[in-house]
């Protein structure tokens, strides 16, 4: 006997039941604190987790298994989105679910027990999900939308996709992708906002969107948007595994001889391409100006204050800090001296790792901007060249973790005293470099402004890239710090452009 999208439905138990819901969902809120602070998308690492609160708990696939769709806030006011799968009997008994996906148990008042399962590698569920979004029928609190004209086809097998930090992608068949937002913000989505605007300008290398889901606001919030639908890109892989994979080759000096430093500047060029043409459309469809002297002053003080904030927990950017102030406050002279400075829309975490490369180029993709950072802050308008300076910084990574790999660990400070490391360092900056200018090449060559044509900025945005990567290595990869104290130390000394 089968259910929704075909999964088993168990003779014992008719799946729960509504009346079941509220205390089913309170059993999870309890468990929820133990469990939490495990996922990679949950943002609250260095908080203790004692309390959660539901927000919404829907039953959008019924039966045995269910499937929940929830919204509960952390004690420290962050909201994220599970889908629960709630099948009877004792964890381990439902094919298909990791140890590390279950929960934990709950029962009903009749004293079944059931297992309540992180559902977002539940294929049968998530393609009983996947009808919810073609038939854009509303389910309680929630509401699934079409986008105009779009078909959205039922019946296609899940795919859960890994990878992702941030967020969860499952793929059906090689048609569509669903994007599962784990933390929930109320308010205009932007990603949603942006593929829109994308795919209204025609002919650009993005994934045009499909539908979404989204729940009423809590209290007087706005609604929320949950999960968005777009096409599937069929690709080779993403720009990340394609750049180190051409580094390390580079490195280690078994590339080409015709191209002594990798094969991949054809891609970089082509990717500074596609960048441009994104920045193009987003200028048409979306809001474009001049930035004006009060913003380019707040735009250096917030700058300013994530350098005091990161100073405060890598000590070993002091010796720089005179250098980057520098570089922050030139960008504020640039507008106050009267040179226009254009502002739009941008992607807002662009690098290798967001960029894929399908059969006819580059495509774009997750434009959600900074994840954590509210609605509000991520749809501000942004000198374009911010993205251009944060996907020169990812050549740099990709270079030197390519390096990483071949020495057998972080390339650290040993390069100093090692020879060899030393040698290979050399090729991997040459590896940086020689992608970055093709990289520049190609997004003006698009009819991007070249980026390189404004030094002052490229040198601040850079800065506060390699600031915010330095923070992030502290925190995470410690023996990683010197990739982006390396730049650091390059930006701060007055060097705007290596490429």
């Amino acid at each position: 006997m089968t259910g929704t999208g075909g999964h088993t439905v168990l003779p014992r138990h008719e799946g729960l039941r509504a009346g079941e819901l509220d205390a089913v969902t309170g059993q999870l809120c309890a468990l929820l604190p133990r469990w939490l602070p495990g996922r990679r998308w949950y943002a609250g690492k260095d908080h203790t987790l004692t309390e959660v609160r539901p927000l919404l708990a829907e039953i959008v696939v019924p039966g045995s298994p269910a499937l929940v769709q929830t919204v509960i806030r952390t004690d420290d006011d962050a909201c994220y989105q599970l889908l629960v799968g709630v099948a009877p009997g004792r964890p381990g008994t439902r094919p298909g679910v990791s140890a590390d996906a279950v929960i934990g148990t709950a029962r009903t008042a009749d004293g079944q027990r059931l297992t309540l399962y992180e559902a977002s590698g539940d294929p049968g569920l998530l393609s009983a999900l996947l009808e919810r979004f073609a038939a854009a029928e509303p389910c309680g609190a929630l509401a699934f939308h079409r986008v105009g004209g779009a078909a959205v086809p039922a019946g296609l097998r899940a795919r859960p996709l890994t990878g992702e930090q941030s967020n969860t992608s499952v793929a059906f068949g090689d048609r569509l992708m669903l994007k599962v937002l784990r933390r929930i913000m109320p308010g205009a989505n932007t990603e949603l906002e942006m593929l829109t605007a994308l795919e209204r300008a025609g002919d650009v290398p993005s994934a045009a969107p499909l539908a979404w889901a989204q729940c009423a606001g809590w209290q007087d919030a706005q609604p929320a948007t949950l999960c968005i639908l777009q096409e599937f890109v069929p690709a080779r892989g993403d720009g990340w595994s394609l750049a180190t994979q051409e580094a390390e080759a580079c490195v280690r000096g078994t590339c080409d001889a015709v191209a002594p430093l990798g094969g991949f500047s054809a891609d970089a060029f082509a990717l500074g391409e596609a960048t441009a043409q994104v920045h193009r459309a987003l200028a048409q469809q979306l809001e474009t100006r001049p930035l004006t002297v009060p913003e380019a002053v707040e735009l250096t003080d917030t700058l300013l204050a994530r350098l005091d904030d990161a100073l405060v927990e890598v000590p070993d950017l002091t010796p720089y800090a005179r250098g980057l102030q520098s570089a922050y406050q030139d960008l504020r002279e640039v507008v106050r001296r009267g040179n226009p400075l254009v502002i739009q829309r941008i992607h807002g975490d662009l690098h290798l790792g967001q960029v894929l490369r399908a059969p006819d180029g580059w495509v774009l993709i997750d434009f959600e901007g900074e994840p954590g950072h509210p609605f509000a802050e991520r749809r501000r308008p942004q000198p374009a060249v911010r993205d251009v300076a944060a996907m020169l910084r990812s050549f740099d990574y990709a270079a030197h973790h390519a390096l990483g790999e071949i020495l057998g660990g972080p390339p650290g400070e040993r390069t100093r005293d090692d020879a060899r490391a030393t040698r290979l360092s050399r090729r991997a900056s040459a590896w940086a470099v020689h992608n970055r200018r093709a990289f520049c090449s190609g997004y003006t060559a698009a009819g991007g402004h070249d980026p390189r044509a404004n030094p002052v900025l490229l040198r601040a945005f850079e800065a506060d890239k390699a600031v915010y990567e330095a923070l992030y290595e502290a925190r995470n990869r410690p023996g990683w710090l010197p990739i982006p104290l390396a730049a650091v130390r390059r930006l701060a000394h007055g060097s705007r452009f290596v490429g």
